[in-house]
């Protein structure tokens, strides 16, 4: 069933939303947990955490820089069998360049690397590397928004993490999940679809007015943000 949302601007997360990097992601924290004798429990690419924050958790504090320059270069040099999720590129070029962006946990040179490999441009491009908290904090879409010079409660945070999507609610935002990381229902999302060929939208003014084909039976809804 469709729900509409009115919103003036998209703030996208880029790991499992945009692009599976999953078998690169998890190659490269194997490789990690192997060196330094840590066990994450959960694979690496659900977390939709920054790297710097998951490392201090599992090393002693003195070593923290030195371990998360280790997954960080492990990271930017494996980009093998990146891909770009199905509907991206239509729903990317149907946005007013100056009405999206993206808000990424990666590191300024990881989230580089990676959307070179996918041959996504954004105008606008928060990394972990940008704000002093990553999410769960609202740091990032705070952030992505006021570059983009849109009050964040009026835009549509894009996620399929569960610690973006908390993210996106504490920054006011209305949140549209993807399903990949999480189930439907542990998201928390206030609309789910199976993938970005189930969101189509247009431009109406100053406005831009967004249809999703949720997941599931929920009823229709409409959602304005302006």
């Amino acid at each position: 069933m469709p729900v509409e949302l009115t919103v003036r601007a998209v703030l996208f997360d880029m790991d499992g939303t945009l692009i599976d990097s999953t078998p690169a992601v998890d190659r490269a924290w194997a490789t990690w947990e192997a060196r330094w004798g840590v066990r994450l429990g959960v694979r690496a690419s659900a977390l939709g955490r920054p790297a710097r924050d998951i490392v201090a958790e599992h090393v002693p504090p003195e070593r923290v820089d030195e371990a998360f320059a280790d997954i960080e270069r492990l990271e930017v040099a494996d980009t093998d069998g990146i891909t770009v999720l199905p509907g991206v590129r239509t729903l990317l070029a149907a946005l007013p360049a100056d009405r999206w962006a993206i808000a990424t946990s990666c590191s300024a040179p990881l989230a580089a690397a990676r959307l070179r490999a996918a041959g996504i441009e954004p105008p606008v491009l928060v990394t972990a590397s940008d704000t002093a908290r990553g999410k769960p904090a609202p740091d990032p879409y705070l952030e992505a928004a006021r570059r983009l010079g849109v009050p964040a409660e009026a835009c549509l945070v894009v996620e399929d993490a569960v610690a973006g999507v908390v993210a996106g609610r504490a920054a006011g935002a209305a949140v549209l999940g993807v399903l990949g990381s999480a189930a439907a229902d542990a998201l928390g999302a206030d609309v789910v679809v199976p993938d970005l060929e189930a969101v189509r939208v247009e431009r109406a003014g100053d406005a831009l007015h967004v249809v999703a084909d949720q997941a599931g039976d929920a009823p229709d809804r409409r959602i304005s943000r302006i």
